[in-house]
């Protein structure tokens, strides 16, 4: 191995960033603990760093006790979360990433205009439970093309289509593909849910798999955006793992392997990124070069109250 080619851009987005500032900006201020609903972005080193300064994670609400600070994880929660949060009292800061808001304000304006819907996204994500749960029903979730068979809505004049914002895109367009050829009618995005730096790292994957050998992505294995990228890298019959963090690369995969492509799931601090590229180096890589890739300059705002 003597080169290894950076993806640009890669690791954390805006939305990732502003929710850890919230997390950060809300020890400072109100002192540990501070609870955190779900995985704050799905990331085990950002996790473990901040259960250390003192957020304790949880799932369920009835693990926090009264007057007690929350914040809801970047990924979105359910209006019946939300409910329970004011209900309990908490002072609540919300980190969901102002793209994945957008998607839920959306769905909030159609469903009073007498809308269904039909959501693309992973069972079980948080993110697609928190949309989904804007509506008591009357909104369905396809994973595959298959499903999109199965969908029986109450009607079809009035349907739209919202996807979860960290899909595959190419998956993405393929689904959406098979829903409109099902229901011709149905509204699309203005601009489509998949957020810009999802596709802005699976565009610089698949030019990364092009110049290399092999494509190492660091991500957390629940990370859907991370998860893509290692999918986009193999797509383009390039092999490709995902590795949590530097202990993880073996040394049999760079094996006749002269190029190899390193690129960070938008969740995935650049520590991590700097421990790869130093384990590499051990293995014999010689230099490392950034490939020329979209310049991201978005920042989102922190909530009232922590500025």
């Amino acid at each position: 191995m003597s080169t290894i080619l950076l993806a640009e851009p890669r690791g954390f987005c805006a939305g990732v960033d502003r929710a850890i500032d919230i997390v950060e900006h809300a020890l400072a201020k109100f002192g540990a603990p501070i609870y955190v609903r779900h995985e704050i972005v799905h990331n085990t080193h950002v996790v473990n760093d901040l259960k250390s300064r003192g957020a304790i994670f949880i799932e369920e609400l009835a693990d926090v006790p009264p007057g007690a600070t929350l914040i809801f994880s970047a990924h979105g929660v359910s209006k019946a979360v939300q409910v329970e949060a004011e209900q309990r009292g908490f002072q609540v800061f919300d980190a969901t990433c102002p793209l994945v808001t957008k998607v839920h304000v959306e769905v909030a304006k159609l469903h009073k205009e007498g809308f269904e819907f039909i959501m693309i996204g992973h069972k079980g994500h948080p993110e697609v439970e928190g949309t989904m749960g804007q509506l008591l029903d009357g909104i369905y979730l396809v994973e595959d093309v298959a499903d999109v068979a199965k969908v029986q809505p109450r009607q079809t004049e009035r349907l739209a289509v919202v996807t979860q914002t960290t899909l595959s895109v190419d998956d993405a367009a393929h689904i959406t593909e098979a829903v409109v050829a099902r229901f011709p009618n149905i509204r699309k995005p203005k601009m489509q849910d998949i957020c810009y730096a999802t596709q802005n790292r699976q565009d610089a994957v698949k030019v990364l798999s092009n110049e290399v050998e092999l494509v190492i992505v660091v991500g957390s294995p629940t990370s859907s955006n991370s998860n893509r990228l290692r999918d986009v890298a193999q797509r383009s019959g390039t092999q490709s793992y995902m590795i949590d963090n530097a202990d993880e690369l073996k040394e049999e995969w760079f094996a006749g392997v002269t190029r190899v492509g390193l690129t960070a799931g938008a969740s995935a601090p650049d520590i991590l990124v700097q421990q790869v590229i130093a384990r590499m180096r051990a293995l014999g890589a010689v230099s490392v070069r950034t490939l020329d890739g979209v310049e991201e300059t978005i920042k989102f705002p922190l909530p009232k109250g922590l500025k």
